[in-house]
């Protein structure tokens, strides 16, 4: 049986689909993702896909995407999983089933090499097809918009891979640590101002991705929204972000590119900056804030900590 499983995050809509091999007819549930709270997480949409187990469960998965890697594990589909690919670095148990396999640019003969019964990817190429082609059931999980996407991906693989409760439990779990995350920190009369690092050239986000989401939850004011341009990944200007002192500065670019607060710090100009002059310089984990998975409790924690410590400075 072939099987193809979707969850595309496109203009805030995710669609589930399963298609049977030989058969025309095609059974097909939308809802549409709603957008967090900015207080926490918005209830499961009561119309979210069925996530009772659909066919054959799979016993050789192959994960083309790091994401997807830690929503698999996360759930208990580890030992489901023979092969992930290059990218793949978290957990530590997926690094002894890395390959050479690319999500980027992948090669279906090396991808049916491994006789996957299910293939996980992003859907950023045109895999899919190929591994229809092939008879080979594939779930496509594109980048996050909202926190229900994650929440209704990872149910969806759930019910994919035979681990429905397991997916159940690690939402409700996520979904209790991101509320008690944002109901910590102190109110402050002036929402604080923060500026996004994507790397070392001043490339940052808006709040319409997926990461201002994030910083919107606290009511944190982005730098980036009032910059000139139309894309929601604008490059920012050096003399931009130091004439706009913000409050906070989060660097997504330490691992990649070895930026530190020392190094920030270091920058012609940057030490007037409100942030740099009072040590609210964070640095986020690269993957962590480019792999909108389970791990997204560690970043709203590690923002939660830095509004704790700008408030612990207002009332000193």
């Amino acid at each position: 049986m072939k099987r193809r499983f979707t969850a595309l995050a496109a203009a805030g809509v995710l669609v589930w689909s399963l298609a049977a091999c030989g058969d025309d007819s095609t059974s097909t549930a939308t809802t549409a993702a709603a957008t967090a709270d900015s207080a926490a997480p918005a209830e499961a949409d009561a119309s979210a896909p069925d996530t009772s187990v659909m066919g054959p469960v799979p016993e050789r998965i192959v994960s083309l995407s790091p994401t997807a890697t830690e929503m698999l594990f996360a759930i208990g589909a580890d030992d489901q999983v023979v092969a992930v690919d290059e990218m793949s670095n978290y957990p530590a148990e997926a690094l002894a089933k890395a390959t050479a396999l690319s999500g980027y640019t992948p090669n279906v003969e090396a991808i049916a090499a491994y006789e996957p019964d299910l293939v996980v990817h992003d859907g950023s190429t045109d895999l899919g097809a190929q591994l229809d082609s092939l008879g080979i059931a594939n779930w496509v999980g594109a980048a996050a918009m909202t926190f229900d996407d994650i929440y209704v991906q990872i149910e969806q693989l759930g019910a994919a891979t035979g681990h429905v409760d397991e997916a159940e439990a690690v939402v409700a779990d996520m979904r209790a640590a991101i509320e008690a995350a944002v109901a910590s920190v102190p109110k402050l009369d002036k929402p604080p101002r923060y500026y996004h690092e994507l790397d070392p050239t001043y490339f940052s986000v808006t709040s319409n991705t997926f990461i201002g989401e994030v910083y919107g939850l606290f009511g944190l004011r982005n730098i980036a929204d009032t910059a000139e341009g139309t894309t929601d990944y604008p490059q920012l200007s050096e003399e931009f972000i130091i004439s706009q002192s913000p409050d906070l500065i989060f660097l997504a670019d330490s691992t990649c590119c070895g930026e530190s607060r020392d190094s920030v710090a270091q920058r012609p100009g940057w030490a007037a900056t409100s942030a740099v002059s009072t040590g609210s310089v964070f640095i986020i984990d690269d993957d962590v804030a480019s792999r909108w998975g389970p791990r997204v409790v560690d970043y709203v924690e590690l923002v939660a900590d830095a509004m704790a410590y700008v408030a612990d400075l207002s009332a000193g």
